[in-house]
């Protein structure tokens, strides 16, 4: 079932999986602001039995970044160029950059797993977007490299807290000052990636984990995965007793006694 197709954003339903797929290949799936408002407009439009959300983008490119029109004095046709929006006031730039981060913010959402299936460039607004997912799938062929630091920019799409989250600070720091690729065997090595397969058995991987986690039951699945967001901003021993209410809850609904 179709749910979306617009700006480049074609998404679909089938049971309890949502497919979200990037559809400018002829332009290597570059971002625009019309995409990011129909990204946001995917997370809204789900419906609520959907447990799985896999992230994908047609041709041998997952994103190679924004569109470079957004900085040229014309900008893209019917949006705003990036420097005409940056003389305007502090209010109304924060605004706008928060508008365009809405695109990236809903894939964690609790009562999902997201899941980005990267093959090929995954560059600046692309490798954010592969962060802004739970979980990443990675043809051997995948790229990520943050660009934003070499053209006077910083990473501002809700990429740098995951960055961080996956390989920590410094070598975070190491990989966004520099913009240098990260290759999927290093993505691998160090967190970025949980899985890496050649690029005719993405697909397949991607299926089979998305089988692997509606297996279990979605409870359980939404509980383990707000334990885990939370257990860096708590204390050893507030993570033992949100692991101890959690269980509570679990064993209350097993036996049949929950609200």
């Amino acid at each position: 079932m179709t749910l979306l197709d617009k700006d480049g954003v074609h998404v679909t339903a089938d049971g309890e999986v949502a497919t979200v797929t990037l559809t400018n290949a002829a332009k290597r799936n570059a971002q625009t602001p019309a995409m990011w408002r129909a990204l946001a407009e995917a997370g809204r439009v789900l419906p609520g039995a959907i447990r799985v959300v896999v992230l994908r983008g047609e041709g041998t490119s997952f994103s190679a970044g924004l569109d470079r029109r957004a900085f040229e004095p014309e900008g893209i046709e019917g949006e705003l160029s990036f420097l005409e929006l940056a003389r305007g006031s502090d209010e109304d730039l924060d605004a706008a950059i928060a508008e365009f981060q809405q695109a990236f913010t809903w894939w964690r959402r609790p009562d999902l797993v997201s899941i980005a299936a990267v093959q090929g460039h995954a560059i600046g607004a692309g490798f954010q977007l592969a962060l802004a997912c739970d979980l990443r799938v990675c043809a051997d062929d995948a790229r990520f490299a943050m660009r934003e630091t070499s053209l006077g920019l910083v990473p501002d799409l809700a990429g740098t807290h995951p960055l961080v989250g996956l390989v920590g600070p410094a070598r975070a720091l190491e990989i966004c000052a520099t913009g240098r690729s990260v290759h999927a065997d290093e993505a691998e090595r160090i967190g970025l990636a949980n899985l890496v397969v050649t690029p005719d058995q993405l697909d397949g991987a991607v299926a089979d984990l998305t089988a692997a986690l509606l297996a279990a039951p979605r409870n359980a699945v939404v509980e383990t995965k707000a334990l885990l967001a939370g257990a860096t901003a708590r204390s050893y021993d507030e993570q033992r007793a949100a692991e101890r209410a959690a269980q509570t809850r679990r064993l209350r609904d097993l036996a049949g006694l929950g609200d």
